[in-house]
């Protein structure tokens, strides 16, 4: 359900205030943050929320979050990675969740850690973080996390002549054909980098072009 701009204000500060302590404040305290005097007007807020499905009562009277409240809105257009062009702001009707966004299965999903640079030339880099649903089959041309002759790996799933074999993204790593066993541990549904402020220039342009 959609709600006003002045009420998207106030979820976007709890939403902040909930990533950085892990739990939603009482009413009195959703008034101090969103700049409300009363509590009644923080109470109303609290209901509108709740109507709107981003906020739920749990036991005790106190407020938790839906999966909607961490719905994050969608641009409808793309940003170009070429020339830029223009683009008008808008964003779609609905929000969507980076966990419904990046995985399929949350109940089994893991996320583990790359280290190394064999998938580079996929854009897979030393540090990113593989969204991996836990399976035990795989289909050729899938990417894969595999437990190879006892070393675990994450590379293209392949055959040669039946025989399954791991496709690295690097000219310098060498196919993987195992000795004496492969299992497949899962299923690399999508890889999550996040970038660190850069250390380079401490200027901040505002109103730039991505």
């Amino acid at each position: 359900m959609t709600i006003s701009n002045t009420d998207a204000g106030y979820l976007g500060k709890l939403q902040d205030y909930h990533a950085r302590h892990g739990v939603l404040p009482s009413y009195s305290g959703l008034g101090e943050i969103v700049g409300f005097k009363t509590k009644n007007a923080a109470s109303k807020l609290a209901k509108r929320l709740i109507s709107a499905g981003f906020l739920k009562r749990a036991p005790g009277g106190k407020l938790a979050p839906t999966d909607e409240f961490f719905g994050l809105p969608l641009m409808c257009e793309a940003v170009r990675a070429g020339s830029p062009e223009g683009i008008d702001g808008q964003t779609s009707a609905d929000l969507v969740t980076l966990n419904g966004l990046l995985c399929d299965r949350p109940s089994r999903t893991v996320l583990l850690p790359v280290k190394g640079d064999s998938m580079r030339d996929l854009g897979v880099l030393d540090g990113d973080i593989a969204v991996v649903e836990r399976t035990e089959t795989a289909s050729s041309g899938q990417l894969v996390v595999a437990i190879v002759d006892d070393e675990f790996t994450f590379k293209e799933l392949g055959y040669e002549k039946d025989h399954p074999v791991l496709i690295p993204h690097n000219p310098d790593f060498s196919v993987i054909r195992p000795s004496q066993s492969l299992h497949i541990y899962g299923i690399v549904r999508s890889v999550v980098r996040r970038y660190p402020d850069s250390a380079r220039s401490q200027q901040r342009i505002s109103g730039a072009p991505l």
